[in-house]
């Protein structure tokens, strides 16, 4: 089954998901963020098929995620790193992951893993921030707006979207 491509839709979550959307790539990205870097660790990490490992890694080093850097030279052996792109996603990633802690997605009635302050020792949690003010902000009122690169599609679906608010159900 061909998987659609989000290719050319004026939308910043399309796009962001025609780089990171599919499943092996978000715990690509997990491992890459506990420190793994390397091909086989990525294999035993994942029990991923290589075609797919290696089809995955070379798109998030097409899109700039990560870099390879040769850490043998004889035969030449390569570790991905993530970029600054890439280690801006651990957020997003944490976001995840929190989300489901919350609903026991992993179904073992606990988190697998934590997330830890280096600082406190103590388990972290997200904030959203109003830039202006640089005070935080409830997700409750949060809402969308049509920002400089809205096409018409776009202001379609935010005027649909006004008479069905998922935020209050």
């Amino acid at each position: 089954m061909k998987v659609k491509s989000f290719k050319g839709m004026t939308c910043s979550i399309a796009g962001a998901l025609e780089w990171v959307g599919d499943r092996w790539t978000m715990l690509i990205l997990r491992d890459l963020f506990i420190g793994l870097s390397r091909f086989e660790e990525f294999r035993e990490s994942l029990d991923i098929p290589p075609t797919t490992l290696s089809d995955r890694l070379k798109r998030m080093v097409e899109h700039g995620i990560v870099e390879k850097r040769p850490y043998q030279k004889a035969p030449l052996r390569e570790e991905f790193i993530l970029t600054p792109k890439g280690r801006d996603f651990w957020p997003i990633l944490l976001s995840i992951a929190k989300w489901g802690d919350r609903h026991d997605a992993s179904g073992a009635g606990a988190p697998p893993m934590r997330f830890v302050s280096d600082k406190s020792g103590s388990d972290v949690m997200l904030k959203l921030i109003d830039e202006n003010e640089g005070t935080a902000v409830r997700p409750s009122d949060i809402h969308m707006e049509a920002g400089p690169a809205a096409d018409a599609k776009v202001h379609w679906r935010l005027t649909q979207g006004r008479s069905h608010n998922p935020r209050e159900a």
